[in-house]
């Protein structure tokens, strides 16, 4: 699996989707797919995730862009070493969710959010936020496995 193919479609799946909401949801306030439960509602994001750090656009691009060149390099290296397939997808889902956010940041000077979930009242997010969940997830799936695995190897 090409590592670097998955970092890319997150990244072009991310962008496309945010191009839609720039077109379609800054015209008309929301779109409600299930009425009082998931709606489709553009918000610019000035801070990072639950928009800590808001209006500190030039201390993100500079944090986020460290982040990115630190986890290009280690997957990498950790392609280069065959780690696990799990890890490696992970941090591929991380890596191009990360960069979606950071094109934003850079080109528009906010990050576009458009996933609305009202019946938990959760923040507002996008395609590339969810990505960098999900890749934590398995990244922390493949950490658990691999403890388990250690547990049971005698010393």
């Amino acid at each position: 699996m090409s590592y670097a193919a998955v970092s890319l479609f997150v990244f072009f799946l991310d962008q496309l989707t945010k191009y839609w909401a720039l077109e379609q949801l800054t015209r008309i306030e929301t779109i409600p797919i299930i009425q009082d439960v998931f709606h489709l509602t553009f918000r610019q994001n000035t801070g990072a995730a639950f928009s800590i750090l808001r209006d500190n656009l030039q201390l993100l691009i500079v944090m986020t862009s460290v982040v990115i060149f630190f986890l290009g390099i280690f997957l990498i290296v950790a392609t280069v070493k065959k780690e696990p397939p799990l890890m490696l997808l992970g941090l591929s889902m991380i890596l191009g969710g990360a960069v979606g956010n950071l094109v934003d940041r850079v080109r528009l000077g906010y990050v576009v959010d458009f996933f609305d979930f009202r019946l938990i009242n959760f923040a507002v997010f996008n395609v590339g936020d969810s990505f960098i969940v999900i890749g934590a997830l398995l990244v922390g799936l493949y950490v658990v496995i691999l403890e388990i695995r250690e547990s049971k190897t005698p010393r």
